[in-house]
């Protein structure tokens, strides 16, 4: 029989599998190529950027109970977090397209690392002002990075934001489970784990430099060298993008629309806005956007912050084993609905922020009433709740800015977005004035009807 005869062909036998190094080769070129990909690159970029720019905040928030001990109300954490982050979203919309956006980038690294620092580096023994301090770093940094990150999102399209709402989303479960892992579950200290967290922001700097394609900005003056003005879109034809550089050809078909090609510049370089007409288009985004998202961040921090904390129940009905678990964990099953609706513009969107909006408020409603008269007849009913109060919460915001992309014209679209982002830290900041009043009557309410949990965080199942 000849050497032909023998082969696999001539046989009938099907031909040898590939050897494991030849398919992990292709598997390695395969998933390389999808990363270069431009619209891969935007997404994952921006799911970054929205991670990193909120985890701190949430780890913040869920240190709160341990930062501050049971003495003091948790909205008093919650002021520190959110007012500096309210005022620079207030005024730095009228100003801030002036400074470069990579010099942005150090700027909310260095902020938010040195805060953590601070926080975590503090002495027990000294005053919680000092801790605070470093809140209010972190604050500013956070506060910045999110307008920042939503004006840029102008320049990418609607994959961006939807990169950027997943990011934000997955901040809050990341930063309220990591917190619960590493303090509940592995046994660190609260210190180690706000050291490691600022390590974190250095996820920023790659991110912005090593992932996402630049070349949407081009033409932005956004103080990078080499950057240059795309073509308009209407005249932007194939034979167009061919003739353009290989990282502006590619990123100047990510956006839909006019937002990256047609609308290129920024008022880096192009003071097209006086203040005046500035302060107009703002109080025009008041009724459809910013009211809207006011109200369901009112609701939902007042919850978080001023209610949930004396949501308790007797330790054997419940999967904890002390007091001080509740806490970190309803804010964990809030952050996880939050993370799924801010996930969600791809597949559902909503037009009418309204009606969320006012579904929030009945959650309020629903559990203040738990906390003073105690009906639910299981804390798994209160988990529901608190789920589906991160579900409404992230539906709002992340839909508010799917709106506005759509809907503003492009000319006003990038500082649309920046300044409606000061809705969320003014409700945050009302709901921080409002919990420290509610925590300390709800709990005043329960000791003085014969449930003192609230003054006993500390106790543990058997202690």
């Amino acid at each position: 029989m000849t050497s032909a005869s023998r082969s696999p062909s001539s046989s009938g036998l099907l031909p040898m599998p590939a050897s494991p190094s030849s398919s992990w080769a292709l598997y390695r070129a395969r998933l390389g190529a999808l990363l270069r990909n431009p619209e891969v690159m935007v997404v994952v970029a921006f799911w970054l950027f929205g991670l990193i720019n909120n985890v701190l905040y949430v780890i913040i928030l869920s240190a709160a109970q341990d930062l501050v001990g049971s003495d003091v109300p948790k909205g008093v954490v919650l002021l520190a977090d959110v007012l500096p982050s309210f005022f620079t979203k207030l005024v730095a919309p009228y100003f801030i397209h002036r400074v470069p956006y990579w010099i942005r980038i150090f700027v909310f690294i260095s902020l938010s690392a040195g805060g953590m620092l601070l926080v975590a580096l503090t002495p027990a023994e000294k005053s919680v002002a000092t801790k605070m301090v470093g809140v209010v770093m972190a604050s500013l940094s956070s506060g910045g990075g999110e307008l920042s990150f939503l004006g840029l999102t102008h320049y990418y399209g609607q994959m961006s934001l939807a990169g950027w709402g997943s990011g934000t989303g997955a901040a809050g479960l990341v930063g309220a489970g990591l917190y619960v892992l590493m303090t509940d579950w592995v046994g660190f200290s609260v210190r180690t784990t706000l050291l490691f967290s600022a390590c974190l922001p250095s996820v920023m700097f790659v991110s912005f430099f090593g992932i996402l394609p630049h070349g949407p900005l081009r033409g932005a003056g956004a103080g990078v060298k080499g950057y240059e003005s795309l073509p308009a879109e209407q005249d932007l034809e194939d034979e167009d993008v061919e003739s353009l550089p290989r990282g502006a050809a590619s990123s100047a078909l990510l956006a839909p629309g006019p937002s990256a090609a047609a609308t290129a510049y920024s008022t880096h370089g192009h003071e097209t806005s006086s203040f005046r007409s500035k302060l107009r288009r703002a109080r025009s985004l008041m009724i459809p956007y910013m009211a809207p998202l006011l109200l369901v961040y009112i609701a939902e921090y007042t919850i978080n912050q001023g209610v949930t904390p004396t949501l308790l129940f007797p330790l054997e009905s419940t999967p904890f084993s002390a007091l001080r678990e509740f806490y970190p964990f309803y804010g964990f099953l809030y952050q996880l609905g939050v993370f799924i609706s801010r996930s969600s513009t791809p597949f559902v969107r909503i037009r009418s922020l309204y009606v969320p909006s006012f579904l929030q408020a009945g959650n309020l409603g629903v559990l203040v009433l738990q906390a003073m008269f105690f009906y639910m007849p299981s804390i798994y009913i209160v988990f529901a709740v608190i789920f589906w109060e991160g579900l409404l919460g992230g539906a709002v915001y992340v839909n508010c800015f799917a709106n506005i992309l759509e809907e503003v014209p492009a000319a006003d679209r990038e500082f649309s977005l920046g300044a409606t982002s000061v809705s969320d830290s003014a409700g945050i900041c009302i709901a921080g004035l409002l919990s420290i009043l509610i925590e300390v009557r709800l709990c005043d309410w329960q000791v003085a009807r014969g449930r003192d949990w609230c003054r006993n965080i500390e106790v543990s199942r058997g202690g």
